[in-house]
């Protein structure tokens, strides 16, 4: 009480300072113009209540020169104000009621915040002083005890007024300040709310976009601390999950047409078609305005609870913008009372009643008003006005117009949200007041036990008890308590649908409880939902499309994430995941299908027996074997004749056989390659060639020197003949008649054949010379097979999509050596042949292998790009084609001539058509090998001379 004494005493002093002269130091420096209701005559407790009954403040024309005067309001809004009557409604239920607060009447005074904070801030300040002109710091009077303040309306609006409150420790409960900044304790120590955090909200939003895949989403936040941390907290949420935000829009607090048009011009222009809302209806609605001139359609908007459900929003022909919107809505409730209490005012009890009015029917109280308007009107047509208009004005209410008749968002209590949590702000009050008042005196929560005084009792006495308050609803049945000054955030998800009437309804599709698992929170039925231009399926809203299987995420240099580019994987890769960041290798025996979204086995490949390919040089190789047995089985059959004597019958038998040998390992080159397959096919054909070749060059050897020694004896034969004839022409000259010359030319090449010195080697030299140099072959391949000997292997690398099957040679070295010895021996016998070619006979075996050696090299020589240029079992098929080609060739140049004379020619197997044929021209001639081995000895016409008798 001394206090109280104390503060009183301060309170005397200001006024007396006020009526001091004008060189006094106490001056009032201002008087705020607040509209409002006020009841607080024979009240036992005072609760303030702060509304934004206007949209804003009227415009001042900025001038210094005289003296500021606060400014008033201006744009009426008739939500707000059912929000003001349900206060006023609340209130007097529990002054009528027994059970609460029964010894207690509560008064109130309610100022309109004008949705600005320095009208919010006027408002704290005279309520806290109690009076209408505020003194900071003090409270003038001796009237009841101020108990909460219920308001002030929007964030902003809140967090200013809870900062000036908290300086007192007095109670402040919020109806629709949600903004999760307001939750710190530190800051706003005496800050509830009967509405839900907005971090609940926020993370509802989260997951409603996350819920309906979309991944590309604009966003648009009022210039306040409630639309900045509310959108804040959802960006960071579901960027965290991978959302990307097309764009960040702010709404202007005070109204610019050109930033209004940059954002419509932002979300036209945006690929998005999803946009979340973080904003108060009154800042949002010249958006809206805009974008039904622009006629900006398939969108769909995701509403905060300050928008939601506003018919400042749901106004006439959004149908075509919003229709779709999807939002979240607080508890709604019916209250029973509340609309007759809304529709029986008396328009002349207060001023805002009476602008209420005016504003709704469009007409004026003022009867004078009314007689200017009319006089004005009058003037405009050169009239006067009449007795009987003076009676009745145009534009004149008469004060009984009907609100029932109209419908008018004041008057709607079909969505009694933000209304009915008024409500429950006024009923926490009350019951705090009440267990206050109820306190059992030495149990209570105070020094000592002690209780407070329901007549004399200090802010921060009440506040303990609004923190601890726990009470059921009237009604609703709604049990409601505070939890460090929040409550549990429970939503309603609310879809806008068009009716039958052409008209926004507001559909109710889901829950969000923030109170329940995290996988249960929110409950959607999609089936329910209709999205905009009606259709039943939940937009796209992506920047890019998923990557399907198969493809890989690209990100685009300087873009969000979400936009990216989808590239196909390389062969070899796969991704069988949507949206894969990276394709998966395939492992070496795998490779990837087409669609590149599974690993697939290689394709094994092989040259088998039973393709065409390899039946087709089964035949051939069968072919030549078999072709080449009948040759050998004709010369058994003719062993005992010239021809087949003439050049050693055992070199030929093993010529045949070798070419059998080349013409069958073509057929082990076939099927899968085996360790065996391997070794055997190189083997046998290095053999088989090594022994062809050197059977080749050991008949070659003969040939080629009895070519040389012919052409001695020839030079030695003509030498002779022309000392014969020099001598004969002498005798001639000298006159004797006893000398006759005869052809001395014709049968020379004869005597040169009777020449022991034609054949220098005999036929066990030739076996030699082949068996050696087959031997050096046999050795050289059993070191190879011993050290490094071929293996099959898997040939992954030389086509992606097969695994090819063949033969590692074990040993470049090796194989190098093996068949450079082979093209050794070739060389060789090509060179003997070549130099023996023009030993020529009925048959001319070294033209015959001269041409067999050069079919051999035409084949390998082409055989070498054809074979580097093919991959897979197409080598195989190259390499065999080679082989087959080779012994073909070498098989029917030496063998046709000899096998044409045995079987179509017989006549010609002689010994004198094995001798030599006479030169055209000169009569000279030359021997092959048969003409030579049979008349080696024998000499036919030489120098005929006669005898001269002495």
């Amino acid at each position: 009480m001394d206090i109280r004494r104390f503060l009183l005493g301060l309170c005397v002093l200001y006024y007396a300072c006020r009526s001091l002269s004008a060189e006094s130091t106490c001056k009032l420096k201002a008087k705020f113009n607040l509209n409002g209701y006020k009841n607080v005559e024979k009240k036992k407790v005072v609760i303030g209540g702060m509304f934004p009954v206007h949209m804003r403040i009227a415009s001042s024309d900025g001038n210094t020169s005289s003296v500021p005067v606060s400014s008033g309001c201006e744009g009426f809004n008739f939500r707000t104000f059912r929000w003001t009557q349900t206060m006023l409604f609340a209130i007097n239920e529990i002054n009528a009621r027994n059970d609460l607060l029964p010894n207690t009447d509560l008064g109130y005074v309610i100022y309109d915040s004008c949705f600005t904070i320095s009208k919010a801030v006027e408002g704290t300040l005279t309520y806290l002083t109690g009076q209408d002109e505020a003194v900071p710091n003090y409270r003038c009077g001796s009237g009841a005890p101020l108990a909460a303040l219920v308001g002030a309306g929007g964030s902003d609006l809140s967090i200013a007024t809870a900062r000036i409150l908290g300086l007192y420790h007095f109670p402040q409960v919020s109806y629709c300040s949600t903004c999760s900044a307001l939750e710190s304790k530190f800051q706003f120590p005496t800050f509830l709310r009967t509405i839900p955090n907005d971090k609940h909200q926020s993370t509802a939003m989260a997951q409603m976009v996350l819920h309906f895949g979309w991944t590309w989403v604009g966003t648009i936040a009022a210039d306040d601390d409630y639309g900045k941390y509310g959108i804040k907290d959802f960006k960071e949420q579901v960027e965290e999950a991978g959302v990307c935000i097309s764009f960040s829009e702010t709404l202007p607090k005070v109204h610019s047409p050109e930033a209004i048009q940059r954002i419509v011009e932002t979300v036209v222009e945006s690929t998005a078609k999803i946009i979340v809302v973080f904003s108060s209806d009154v800042d949002l609605s010249p958006l809206i305005g805009e974008l039904l001139r622009h006629n900006v359609t398939n969108r769909t908007w995701i509403a905060s609870e300050a928008w939601v459900t506003s018919a400042l929003i749901n106004r006439l022909g959004v149908n075509s913008v919003l229709s779709g919107t999807l939002g979240f809505g607080v508890k709604r409730a019916e209250i029973p009372g509340l609309q007759e209490h809304l529709l029986d005012l008396d328009p002349y009890a207060d001023k805002l009643t009476e602008e209420f009015w005016e504003t709704l029917f469009n007409c004026t109280l003022d009867y004078g008003k009314a007689l200017r308007l009319s006089r004005q009107r009058a003037a405009e047509v050169n009239n006067t006005l009449s007795r009987a208009v003076r009676a009745v004005l145009p534009g004149l209410c008469t004060g009984s117009e009907s609100l029932a008749q109209l419908s008018n968002t004041y008057s709607d209590v079909s969505q009694l949200r933000i209304t009915y949590s008024v409500y429950k702000a006024v009923y926490a009050v009350a019951n705090a007041l009440h267990n206050l008042e109820h306190c059992e005196k030495g149990k209570g929560p105070f020094t000592g036990g002690s209780c407070a005084d329901i007549t004399a009792f200090e802010p921060w006495q009440l506040m303990y008890y609004l923190k601890n308050v726990r009470f059921v609803v009237p009604n609703t049945l709604e049990e409601l308590y505070f939890d460090d000054g929040d409550v549990v955030g429970f939503y309603d998800i609310i879809n806008w649908q068009v009716n039958s009437n052409g008209e926004i309804s507001y559909v109710t599709v889901g829950h969000y409880n923030a109170s329940a698992a995290p996988e249960d929170r929110m409950n959607i039925m999609n089936d329910s939902i209709v999205w905009n231009n009606e259709v039943l399926e939940p937009p796209r809203s992506v920047c890019s499309e998923n990557c399907q299987p198969g493809t890989r995420k690209g990100i685009r240099q300087g873009e969000p994430v979400c936009c990216f580019d989808c590239i196909p994987c390389a062969d070899g890769e796969i991704s069988n995941t949507t949206d894969a960041r990276e394709c998966i290798l395939c492992s070496g025996d795998d490779w990837s299908n087409e669609a590149h979204d599974a690993c697939i086995p290689k394709i094994i490949e092989f040259l088998a027996f039973g393709e065409p390919l390899g039946i087709t040089l089964i035949v051939i190789s069968a072919f030549g074997a078999l072709v080449t047995i009948a040759v050998g089985m004709v010369f058994i059959v003719n062993i005992g004749t010239p021809l087949v004597k003439a050049n050693d019958a055992l070199l030929t038998f093993s010529l045949l056989f070798s070419l059998i040998v080349t013409f069958l390992c073509s057929i082990v080159f076939l099927g899968e390659p085996q360790h065996w397959s391997c070794m055997t096919s190189q083997v046998a054909l290095a053999l088989g060639f090594a022994l062809c070749l050197s059977s080749i060059m050991g008949k070659s050897a003969l040939l080629m020197l009895r070519a040389q020694a012919l052409k001695a004896a020839r030079v030695r034969a003509k030498a002779a003949a022309k000392a014969a004839k020099a001598a004969a022409e002498a005798a001639a000259n000298s006159g004797s008649p006893d000398v006759i010359v005869t052809n001395t030319t014709n049968n020379n090449d004869a005597g040169a054949a009777a020449n022991p010195e034609v054949d220098r080697i005999t036929c066990a030299q030739q076996r030699a010379i082949a068996a050696v140099a087959t031997l050096i072959q046999a050795i050289a391949c059993t070191v190879w097979l011993i050290i490094l000997p071929p293996y099959p292997v898997k040939n992954t690398s030389a086509q992606n999509i097969k695994i090819i099957l063949e033969c590692d040679e074990g040993s470049v070295v090796f194989i190098c050596c093996i068949f450079g010895y082979d093209i050794l021996l070739a060389l060789l016998a090509f060179i003997f042949a070549f130099i023996a070619r023009k030993l020529e006979d009925h048959l001319s075996e070294a033209k015959c292998m001269t041409f067999g050696m050069l079919v051999f090299f035409i084949v390998w020589i082409s055989f070498v790009p054809a074979y580097l240029s093919t991959r897979g079992k197409f080598m195989v098929a190259v390499q065999i084609f080679a082989i087959l080609a080779s012994s073909f060739g070498l098989l029917t140049c030496i063998f046709l001539p000899k096998c044409y004379v045995l079987l179509v020619k017989p006549e010609r197997n002689k010994e004198e058509m094995m001798r030599p044929r006479a030169k055209p021209r000169d009569g000279s001639s030359t021997g092959t090998s048969a003409s030579l081995a049979t008349n080696a000895t024998e000499v036919t016409a030489t120098t005929v001379s006669t005898a001269i008798d002495d």
